[in-house]
Formats: structure tokens, C-alpha cells, sequence
């Protein structure tokens, strides 16, 4: 398929060349940007099954990525009654909810209701609050403690796996439920919903820590200071996707990755961990020295454009305008990423990735993915 026309392919370029101190960097893009969002959701609208969900019905997360876009559309009026395919998608969504508070179908009830949460949020309507509320129980409820209770003595404890699997916990799951708790916690505090329960969040930051490979504050042995890896992030105490490797000392290390570096910073953030904490200065080292938008570092084409959402998300949430790299160079990394994503839109306006690791051959889902990385950007992009 063709890309996009000469107008959209002209953002790299003007990404390239803006300078940094130029405090109107953003001007043209941000135009570009608002354009590809708007042609990147009329796509997905005309995805939409008759019955109101999008793609598989079965996982309810690809309903809630498409929505959780449309409804973050800067051109959309917020003041207005939602169009009738969104009320459909909402409708559609919460009827997947169970008794158990969950937002699923066929299995993986965390990794579905925490983006199904995450859409309700985005919404901003007050008649979705007992929803989300319910939802919340449940992916409290998946958070682990096993063996002594509040003792993290299994590295699992702390983590959220994908609710289904009883074998293990992991960091993306963990990432996408601690987002959707946060986002969601106002509800509670400010909500007529009697007590509620809440994350365990200092058993969360001992298993975000023991995926970081930072031996100052991880008990794991696989930990590493090794500058290939210190500081980044593996999608679990006991693996990595990007494998393992012999450290200097010839201990095996599990190999830090891009996407699951991204969602560490922001788990870390979420959950309130201080800019000059170490565990939160060593992660952002290591994105800067590892910072590229041509693959997911450590994974080449798998998960690319997850890694870019999460990216987006994550130094949005740092606030970090110029992401510092190797000799005292910048990234102007939202011009940088929106230049990349609006070069690779489809004629259609969709996206998807070649490599199909993790579903993304998916157009769907890698719309949902980019249109909500280019929502982010264009939300964070400075007010001069």
C-alpha cells in the first residue's frame, strides 16, 4: 500500500531540523498531527462490527484500545452527546463486564480490564463510575502474595499477571493494571462508593524492582550493572523476550528491552516514585543511551509499536521535554516520534507493523496503538 501523501511525509523532515531552544518547534507538526489522528480514527470507526465492538469480541481490549483513541480525539467536541458508534463501543464494553468485577471474554481478565478501565477513564462520564469501580476490585484482587503474606518472599509478590495464568506475574501486566489504578483512583476518593480496596503499592515497587537491572535494589542474582543493561527493564523477575547474556563477571543477566523499559519508568511514576530516586534516574540513563525510533531496543520490529506508545506515555508522564543522551546530546523526541508515525500512516490511515510478534499484523490494534502515541504527544506538546 502507499503511504502517505508529500504533506504528511514532510514531518520527519521538519522534525529533523526543528532546534530545540526554537520555542514554536511544535507549530507545524502539531497541525500534522491532528490530521493523522483524525484520518487514523475514521479508520478505525469504519472497523466497528455491527454488534459495536471492534475485531475479535472475544478480547475486549482491542474494543477498548479503539475507543479509548476516538474518544482522546483532540477534534472531538467534548461538549456534545458522543457520536452513535461510540455509545455503541461503550455500550458493547460494559455489558463484557462479569461478577467478578472483570472486563473479559475468553481469558487474559487483567491485561482486558485494565485497558477496558483505562477507556472508561478517558471517557470522563460519571454513569461509568460503578463500572470502573467493580473493575478496579478485580485487578486489585490479581495483584500476588504468596507464601508469607505482606512479605514479598516470592519474587512474583507485588506483580499482576494475566489473571487466567496462575504460573507467573509479569511487567506488562502489571504496567497496564498499575496505569488503570491510577487513572481510576479519583473515582474512589472522590465517589460515593463506601470503602474500597487498594494496590499493595509498596509490594508493586519491590516487583517493578526486581525486574530492573539495578543491583543496588534488586535481590535477584540475575541483576546486572553491566552499562549494556543497567537501569533498563525485563518483562519479569525470571525472563526476558530479549533473552540473557554473561555479564562481565560471567553471571547470566536477563537482557534489559526498550518497551519494557518505557513501562517501568512510568510504573514507577504512577507509583509515586521521586525524579532523583536511583531506581527512576537509571532507568531514564538507560533509555537515553539506548534511544532510537527505528526498533524496539533489544527486540528489533517485535512490539514496535507498543514500545512507541509506551515511550509516549512514559516521558509525557516524566515530564521530560529533551530526553539527555550519550554526549550531551537531545532528543526532541516528540517531534522526533511524531515525524516517525506520521510517515509510516497508511493511505487508508491506519498502521501496522510488518513484523507480527504480539498481534501486530493487526491494523487495529497498531491504529489503536499509534493513534493513541500521537494523542499523547500532541496532549504533552508545551503551551508557549
Amino acid at each position: 500500500m502507499k503511504l502517505l501523501t508529500p504533506l504528511f511525509l514532510g514531518a520527519a523532515a521538519l522534525a529533523a531540523a526543528a532546534a530545540p531552544e526554537n520555542p514554536n518547534r511544535y507549530e507545524s507538526i502539531r497541525q500534522e498531527i491532528r490530521q493523522s489522528i483524525a484520518r487514523g480514527n475514521n479508520w478505525l470507526a469504519s472497523q466497528q462490527k455491527p454488534e459495536g465492538h471492534w475485531d475479535d469480541g472475544q478480547l475486549p481490549a482491542f474494543t477498548a484500545l479503539a475507543l479509548n483513541a476516538i474518544v482522546r480525539d483532540p477534534n472531538l467536541d467534548r461538549s456534545a452527546k458522543f457520536p452513535e458508534h461510540l455509545e455503541k463501543g461503550f455500550t458493547w464494553l460494559l455489558a463484557q463486564q462479569k461478577e467478578d468485577g472483570g472486563i473479559y471474554n475468553r481469558g487474559l481478565s487483567v491485561y482486558n480490564t485494565a485497558t477496558a478501565v483505562t477507556a472508561l477513564m478517558a471517557a470522563g462520564r460519571k454513569d461509568f463510575e460503578p463500572a470502573v469501580v467493580k473493575a478496579r476490585k478485580h485487578l486489585i484482587d490479581n495483584q500476588w502474595d504468596i507464601g508469607q503474606k505482606k512479605e514479598s518472599d516470592n519474587p512474583n509478590d507485588g506483580g499482576v499477571g494475566y489473571g487466567s495464568d496462575p504460573s507467573h506475574t509479569d511487567l506488562s501486566n502489571t504496567y497496564l493494571a498499575i496505569e488503570a489504578l491510577a487513572l481510576s483512583k479519583k473515582v474512589v476518593e472522590d465517589g460515593n462508593f463506601g470503602e474500597q480496596p487498594d494496590l499493595d503499592w509498596d509490594s508493586a515497587v519491590k516487583f517493578l524492582s526486581r525486574c530492573q537491572n539495578l543491583e543496588e535494589t534488586n535481590d535477584q542474582p540475575w541483576a546486572s550493572n553491566d552499562p549494556k543493561n543497567k537501569g533498563g527493564f525485563a518483562y519479569s523477575p525470571f525472563e526476558s523476550k530479549a533473552g540473557e547474556e554473561k555479564n562481565p563477571e560471567g553471571r547470566t543477566a536477563l537482557r534489559s528491552y526498550g518497551s519494557m523499559s518505557y513501562a517501568g519508568l512510568l510504573s514507577f511514576i504512577y507509583a509515586k516514585l521521586s525524579a532523583n530516586d536511583p531506581r527512576v534516574i537509571a532507568v531514564k540513563e538507560w533509555l537515553g543511551r539506548n534511544y532510537t525510533l527505528d526498533e524496539n531496543p533489544g527486540m528489533g520490529g517485535q512490539g514496535l509499536y507498543y514500545y512507541y506508545q509506551t515511550m509516549a506515555k512514559a516521558l509525557s508522564a516524566a515530564n521530560v521535554d529533551m530526553l539527555p543522551l550519550e554526549g550531551g546530546k537531545q532528543a526532541d523526541w516528540r517531534n522526533e516520534l511524531a515525524g516517525k508515525l506520521l510517515a509510516s500512516q497508511r493511505e487508508n490511515g491506519s498502521w501496522v507493523n510488518e513484523n507480527g510478534r504480539w498481534m501486530e499484523s493487526n491494523p487495529v490494534l497498531v491504529t489503536a496503538f499509534t493513534v493513541l502515541a500521537l494523542e499523547q504527544i500532541h496532549d504533552s506538546i508545551p503551551v508557549k
